[in-house]
């Protein structure tokens, strides 16, 4: 009997801990308030770690193009209602790209894909002095490979703290 009941005793263990983590999205979507460098378990409110991980600091593009797709608008949204929140930040807005292509090319496809992401959060009520863009191209892959799941990895805009 004992031996049954273990498992069952793990598993809700297990879903408990599961719940009450920092999820993505979880304090920017439930509107539950944090004070700008107050910790909210292992993360400081406000801090590039508490976008990264409780929001989401990247979105992805498709190959050669910067339109958003509408898990990216869902990335934005939250980052805006984080900016809206800690209106003291400014960020900046990186634009990537993957290996193929000239530099010129990808230079301009980054700074295409971070102006699309700025132009979204200034949609979403947050002020468009508050947010610089700038395009890396494809001299900063976050994934080395030539490879489509590496070059999927590089195609994307992140927003950082400044």
């Amino acid at each position: 009997m004992r031996l049954r009941i273990l498992p069952v005793i793990a598993l809700l263990f297990l879903v408990t801990a599961c719940g009450t983590g920092t999820g993505t999205g979880s304090k920017y979507s439930t509107g539950a308030p944090g004070t700008l460098g107050e910790r909210f378990g292992s993360v400081v409110v406000g801090s590039q770690r508490d976008l990264a991980v409780n929001v989401g600091d990247r979105v992805f593009f498709d190959t050669d193009q910067w339109s958003l797709k509408s898990e990216a608008r869902d990335v934005l949204k939250r980052q805006a209602v984080f900016l809206k929140r800690h209106d003291s930040l400014t960020v900046t807005i990186e634009g990537h790209a993957d290996e193929r292509g000239t530099r010129e090319y990808n230079l301009a496809l980054g700074e295409r894909r971070a102006n699309t992401a700025k132009d979204y959060l200034v949609s979403q009520g947050v002020s468009a002095n508050r947010i610089n863009t700038i395009s890396y191209g494809k001299e900063r892959p976050a994934v080395l490979g030539s490879n489509p799941a590496a070059w999927a990895q590089n195609r994307r805009s992140v927003t950082v703290i400044n």
